[in-house]
């Protein structure tokens, strides 16, 4: 059976930085629009303190999460173990979008490995106002092997001049016509 706290304890910090991988999900306030779930990696997730956690957002094809944050700030970010003991993780709360450029975005890079900036279009921070965990009876074991390159060799291949002209053209507004980047 699940349970719920007011906060990340050591013990679940201590888990979800072990993480390899962890999923985003928004939600437009359209009933007609669409939900998103959007799958992180690359050493991206930081656990600021037992309330706030943030993410550095890398560039991508869509724009649903910083669409949908600034349209209604609602954000659910899960972990789950594809190894050891089965465990899911969820935060629940407010996330704000950060925008390369920004004072806050630089503030909080400092957090971030150094090699994904290029990449970069926001940092994604969540205040936690819940979290919740349950058994993970169901998720599949998997075996890690490594993080993927290709988004960090993108983003090199592209330059930084590049990258910003992609997230101009691909990153304006959500499928659901929602501003995007700004």
């Amino acid at each position: 059976m699940g349970k719920f706290y007011e906060s990340i304890t050591p013990k679940m910090k201590e888990w979800i930085e072990a993480q390899k991988m962890f999923f985003v999900a928004t939600a437009p306030l359209a009933a007609d629009g669409h939900v998103n779930c959007s799958p992180k990696g690359l050493d991206s997730f930081r656990v600021l303190d037992e309330h706030t956690v943030a993410y550095l957002d890398l560039t991508g094809s869509g724009v649903e999460t910083i669409a949908h944050l600034r349209e209604n700030g609602r954000l659910t970010i899960m972990f789950c173990a594809m190894n050891g003991a089965p465990k899911i993780v969820r935060l629940f709360g407010k996330g704000t979008v950060y925008e390369l450029g920004t004072d806050q975005f630089e503030a909080l890079k400092i957090h971030f490995p150094a090699h994904l900036g290029l990449g970069a279009r926001s940092i994604i921070q969540l205040k936690v106002d819940k979290v919740g965990d349950s058994c993970g009876f169901a998720v599949p074991r998997y075996e890690y092997q490594e993080q993927r390159d290709t988004l960090i060799k993108w983003a090199e291949n592209k330059g930084k001049e590049g990258v910003s002209s992609y997230q101009q053209e691909k990153n304006k507004y959500s499928i659901d016509g929602l501003p995007g980047m700004k």
